[in-house]
């Protein structure tokens, strides 16, 4: 099938690969001109595992072409998929001029019927709002889908080539039957697609995100009520989860969460609420409680160190979670920025944000080319983002390396009993 994707971003270029991946013809449209030159050089923008190859592998098979001519991919295709940004306006909505600039520029372009499919996060009602745009300027027939991603960065490729299930709003059942044939491929052992209308689809992935900050966020607020009263959020959250009714997901405490989705869905499903004189109470406390926990985690450092003089910290990680260079939102980041604004200076180690990271960190942090080079001479180490290469350290050299051998630990990546054998201080979140 021919599809055209518009929008090489997180969501539109994992999208185009996996979709090229299943033997589809992709055409890719954006009209950056350096990221299509660097696509088609071979440089991918992101870093994602597995998608360098994959897109390697279908430009080389002639099933993924890039370009910024829009007309060129609206032609050839029967469906249009965007995948643009919608990010945070000031007053928390979402911005979905980008997704209608595109709807207007198929709309001006289309010779003939196409289906058109959102991917990128919209709010409720967008289907209507992007359906009456194309009608208001061409008569040519088209339907509108609403396909809303469900993909965790880190994880993307294999969230979408084996997807938990992939929501279709849309009440045609022609188009029904061609987003089958889309979706097939990655369907083989059982269909996990679930037909609705759009305005359900559209809500569908907002309440999705929140429900996950929700859980993620309970469990940050009850790991401060750990600290205070001695109990283990370990140990509560083993209890917890094993229940069928809860299970084990997303029930890590830590610095809170971050990223390009949850902060963004949150504060946009707030935003609806009260539009619609309905609020979300809910989602404004997660937001809230959110940024408190990441504050808590680093007012706990900075109480630690005050007047201790003039001091170093390193820092361990810079993403808002592992396997990505994504650094939007990100905890790390926020607590840098308080660390650095309290006079202490800061060496950071990630192994792929320290790039994406310089622009939002307002300072100078010294970054280093490996995780103990940093180390040297400092007050203490920060543990920010879970990489796996900071699982299981060599709890030596950090001892050896540091000024004073003492870990904050925002992951909770270790055994606080094992770490104080090797004569390190450990402090890490709601552990007592």
């Amino acid at each position: 099938m021919k599809i055209a994707v518009v929008g090489v971003g997180y969501v539109g270029l994992v999208a185009a690969a996996c979709l090229a991946e299943g033997g589809n013809h992709i055409i890719c449209v954006d009209r950056d001109q350096a990221k299509i030159d660097d696509l088609n050089n071979g440089k991918i923008p992101i870093y994602e595992p597995g998608l360098t190859e994959i897109v390697k592998r279908n430009v080389q098979a002639g099933r993924l072409v890039f370009t910024t001519d829009l007309t060129e991919g609206v032609a050839g295709s029967l469906l249009i998929f965007i995948g643009v940004g919608t990010p945070s306006a000031a007053d928390g909505s979402a911005d979905i001029s980008a997704v209608l600039a595109v709807a207007r520029q198929i709309a001006e372009t289309m010779d003939g019927y196409r289906i058109i499919v959102t991917k990128s996060t919209v709010p409720v009602g967008t289907h209507q709002q992007v359906s009456e745009l194309i009608s208001s300027i061409t008569e040519k027939p088209f339907d509108y889908v609403s396909n809303p991603e469900f993909l965790k960065e880190g994880s993307a490729v294999d969230d979408f080539m084996k997807p938990d299930r992939v929501i279709i709003g849309t009440t045609n059942p022609a188009v029904m039957e061609i987003m089958k044939q889309v979706y097939g491929p990655f369907m083989m052992k059982k269909s996990r697609i679930i037909f609705m209308d759009p305005a359900s689809a559209e809500m569908a992935k907002y309440a999705a995100n929140t429900m996950l900050a929700t859980r993620i966020t309970f469990m940050n607020e009850l790991s401060g009520l750990c600290e205070k009263l001695g109990a283990d959020i370990e140990m509560v959250r083993q209890g917890i989860g094993s229940d069928s009714r809860i299970g084990n997901a997303f029930l890590f405490a830590g610095l809170g969460y971050g990223g390009s989705c949850f902060p963004k869905d949150v504060r946009a499903l707030s935003y609806i609420g009260d539009q619609n004189d309905c609020e979300m109470t809910l989602a404004k406390a997660v937001q809230a409680a959110n940024y408190h926990q990441q504050d808590r985690f680093a007012d706990k450092v900075l109480d630690y160190y005050k007047d201790k003089g003039d001091i170093t910290l390193a820092v361990w990680g810079l993403a808002f979670k592992a396997r990505t260079d994504d650094v939007r939102e990100s905890p790390a980041i926020r607590c840098i920025n308080k660390f650095l604004a309290a006079g202490i200076k800061v060496r950071a180690y990630d192994p792929e944000a320290m790039q994406t990271a310089a622009a939002d960190i307002k300072g100078a942090v010294q970054m280093g080319s490996n995780a103990y080079e940093i180390l040297e001479g400092c007050a203490g180490l920060i543990i920010m983002t879970d990489w796996q290469e900071f699982r299981s350290p060599a709890f030596d050299d950090i001892k050896a390396k540091l000024k004073n051998p003492i870990i904050f630990d925002g992951r909770n990546l270790y055994d606080p009993g094992f770490v104080a054998k090797q004569g390190l201080e450990y402090h890490s979140v709601g552990r007592g």
